[in-house]
């Protein structure tokens, strides 16, 4: 048994956010500050949640946030007049839809509908198009916070077996590429895992680094990982909880308690990757911003 590396996002968060708050008053003494705009559509309960820390990081960092909020029961139509505003407004560098949109909206239309030069989420085809053939102008925030974790934590991954599990156009396939690239930050093996991935147990055992994000409490156990691998955990799920004071709690996608005896190092949840998410979401602003002004970055 080993005592794994904790690996928390907190500190590098602060220390992503700081530079951006940095660049963002350079910025605003010759141009103006960036702008973003999330628009947020119902009252999910998670998503308010992640709504008010974006908001809270763009305030420290000087970033404009313009948040339209409009209710569960608006329609398409609606949704995307609001996009095609926020698309038209100068003053606007990036959009962001809080996903998920209430039933009966097609998601990816309205992603589509986004400017790919203010996609800061980096979800749209020509920006995803342009990921995978090695010229990223967004790469998405949660795959860039991860990325950013194992660098800084100084894990390599040249070389290095990668599995992960999940196949989703927000993180697992992003991430797949990028690892992939022919590149000192990428070049590892990888291999993506998914609901039809038969005896999965037997597939992340080979891996030297396990990313996992697939949306399903305690999928990855102790049992499932190699002595001494790196796991990244993204997930992020509301496990009932009678004994909290909200009647719930947070759980990754790995069983912490059994995956952690075992590894190398580890990311909680939570504490791990979100914090990252959001401050690559500032980088992302501001790059938009700078594109928008002229500057080469």
């Amino acid at each position: 048994m080993m005592e794994a590396r904790i690996l928390t996002g907190r500190d590098l968060a602060d220390r992503i956010e700081a530079r951006v708050r940095t660049d963002v008053a350079r910025l605003s003494s010759t141009h103006r500050p960036p702008g973003l705009t999330v628009v947020f559509v119902g009252e999910n309960p998670a998503s308010q949640v992640y709504v008010r820390r974006k908001r809270e990081a763009c305030e420290r960092a000087g970033i404009d946030l313009r948040l339209v909020r409009l209710p569960e029961t608006s329609d398409e139509g609606e949704i995307l007049r609001h996009v095609d505003e926020a698309n038209r407004d100068d003053g606007v560098d990036g959009i962001l839809v809080q996903l998920p949109l209430p039933a009966g909206v097609d998601e990816e239309r309205v992603i589509q509908s986004v400017l790919p030069e203010k996609d800061v989420d980096g979800f749209h085809p020509d920006n995803l198009g342009r990921l995978m053939m090695g010229r990223p102008r967004f790469v998405p925030c949660t795959v860039a916070g991860i990325l950013a974790l194992l660098e800084d934590a100084s894990i390599p991954v040249e070389g290095r077996r990668v599995v992960v599990v999940g196949r989703s156009l927000i993180v697992g396939l992003p991430l797949a590429n990028l690892l992939l690239r022919k590149d000192p930050k990428g070049n590892a093996t990888v291999t993506v895992c998914h609901s039809r991935t038969a005896d999965l147990g037997s597939v992340t055992r080979g891996a030297e680094i396990l990313v996992v994000a697939a949306g399903k409490a305690g999928l990855v156990t102790g049992e499932m990982v190699s002595d001494g691998a790196v796991v990244i955990d993204v997930g992020v799920n509301r496990v009932p909880d009678p004994a909290a004071r909200r009647g719930y709690r947070l759980a990754g996608d790995v069983d912490f308690g059994s995956v952690a005896p075992k590894v190398s190092a580890i990311t909680p949840v939570p504490g791990g990757v979100g914090p990252l998410t959001v401050a690559e979401l500032l980088e992302n602003t501001l790059r938009a911003c700078r594109l928008r002004a002229g500057e080469a970055v």
